[in-house]
């Protein structure tokens, strides 16, 4: 699996730690929307698309299976997540 494609959207509203909203596209052909960049107390973490369930708990509808895939998307998009800041900023 290569991930081909990394689109970001910063999120400029007052929201307490939602930074940003990326989607990846994998192998050219699979696109996954809505992966949350989330400011937190270590630093910024991302957050797999999810739906809340009828009992108020959030299930992932999407998310890799392995540790290694977890870490590379998760590295791909806090890397274009800080250019996008860096661009924005110029």
């Amino acid at each position: 699996m290569k991930i081909t494609d990394v689109r970001i959207r910063i999120v400029k509203k007052d929201d307490k730690k939602l930074r940003a909203v990326a989607s990846i596209t994998l192998d050219d052909c699979f696109v996954v929307h809505d992966i949350k960049v989330i400011e937190g107390a270590e630093g910024n973490f991302i957050a797999m698309p999810s739906r809340k369930t009828p009992d108020g708990e959030y299930k992932d509808i999407a998310h890799p299976i392995n540790t290694e895939t977890r870490e590379e998307i998760r590295n791909v998009i806090l890397a274009k997540y800080d250019e996008a800041l860096a661009a924005e900023q110029e």
